[in-house]
């Protein structure tokens, strides 16, 4: 699942661009009155369930933001993801002892279960949830009574109008959309596009790997990988070439990055979160119609949204009206979390909780201490 060599620079960027002990800062208010201290401390034991599509990434930013602000975790992976993830915990977890001299501040189970992670949530050792998967596992998590950091589905839209940079959009598009077989929920799942630029983005599009389709090649691609309108679980994170050989299409001289049609507004390719190097394209009348229908393929999940444009009343309009947790302006998805654009990088991105993107401080307790009688030199 996924491309070998993206998962390579996931993990870099998680292990390199993960703030530590550094996001944890301490505030102090001074006056007349006395001072106030602001301070971070742990909650305890963070039970942390990661998905399949984003193991090993997710599990090296769980654990060093959850560390660094003093927890322990307990880690449930997803089945899907067994073996790497019960590798890289084990890895971790010497690490840890290896610099602290404490044993179990990461541990899990021998043979991760759904059943498992019930438990889990139940717990009453278990101070906090951190959630990094589907709608399901998140709805789960808050039924357990405890706070939930949850970071669930995504299906973020790209619009591009017709002030963009044609060219740097398509060579954007196509790294974010590409990277990883679109297994990142940050990825571009779907293309707006104002129809008086959309054959020359699309030219420059197929100038950087990607393979356009046509009506029949992808009612073909339909059938295999959305069979019932949703996604089928046994293609996600293929390579395109697989997919197209999935479909029985033809497969072309040279390997394609990405593959990519033009559909109706209203296509399950792009009402669905699939999870595969399919990128559907939809042309618009203008720039008020892609904001609206960028809204509408969202769905209300205000996860992330990208746009192109040199507009930027435009580009501050949509980021007001989309409310996602990430809004990259001019620049590839995964600009979004610290790759290849500024900030930390994170992988568990909590938008139905409201937290954001996570970092150290997330997953600590803000506390307050007080100082009667003065405590100021001004």
């Amino acid at each position: 699942m996924g491309n070998k060599e993206d998962k390579y620079l996931k993990n870099k960027a998680a292990l390199d661009n993960t703030p530590g002990v550094e996001d944890l800062t301490t505030t102090a208010l001074t006056g007349d009155g006395g001072m106030v201290l602001f301070e971070y401390s742990p909650f305890g034991v963070i039970g942390s369930v990661t998905p399949s599509t984003n193991p090993t990434e997710t599990i090296i930013n769980n654990s060093i933001s959850m560390l660094a602000a003093g927890n322990s975790v307990y880690f449930s992976p997803h089945p899907g993801a067994k073996y790497v993830s019960l590798k890289l915990i084990t890895t971790i977890e010497d690490i840890a002892f290896r610099c602290s001299g404490i044993h179990n501040l990461i541990v899990t189970v021998s043979e991760p279960t759904f059943a498992a992670t019930e438990q889990m949530m139940a717990h009453p050792k278990i101070s906090v949830l951190a959630i990094t998967g589907g709608p399901g596992i998140v709805a789960m998590g808050m039924k357990s009574g405890k706070k939930v950091i949850g970071a669930g589905a995504g299906n973020p839209p790209c619009i591009v109008d017709e002030t963009a940079d044609i060219v740097k959009a398509a060579e954007d598009i196509i790294n974010g959309a590409s990277f990883d077989y679109n297994l990142p929920c940050i990825a571009e799942k779907n293309l707006i596009v104002v129809a008086s630029v959309a054959e020359y983005l699309i030219q420059q599009m197929q100038s950087f790997g990607a393979l356009l389709l046509n009506y029949e090649q992808t009612e073909k691609l339909r059938a295999i990988c959305l069979p019932d309108g949703s996604a089928n679980k046994k293609l996600v994170g293929k390579s395109p070439s697989a997919l197209l050989e999935a479909a029985g299409l033809p497969l072309p001289a040279k390997a394609p990055r990405l593959l990519i049609a033009v559909v109706d507004a209203n296509d399950s390719w792009v009402t669905c979160e699939q999870l595969m190097p399919m990128l559907p394209i939809v042309k618009v009348n203008d720039f008020d119609s892609a904001l609206t229908l960028a809204l509408k393929v969202e769905d209300g999940l205000h996860h992330t949204a990208i746009m192109h444009s040199q507009n930027v009343s435009r580009l501050n309009l949509a980021a007001r009206v989309m409310q996602t947790s990430i809004f990259v302006k001019n620049g590839p998805s995964w600009a979004g979390i610290g790759v290849g654009g500024e900030g930390f990088t994170t992988f568990t991105i909590a938008t139905p909780t409201g937290e954001g993107t996570t970092s150290a401080r997330t997953f600590a307790r803000s506390r307050r201490c007080v100082l009667t009688s003065g405590f100021s030199i001004r």
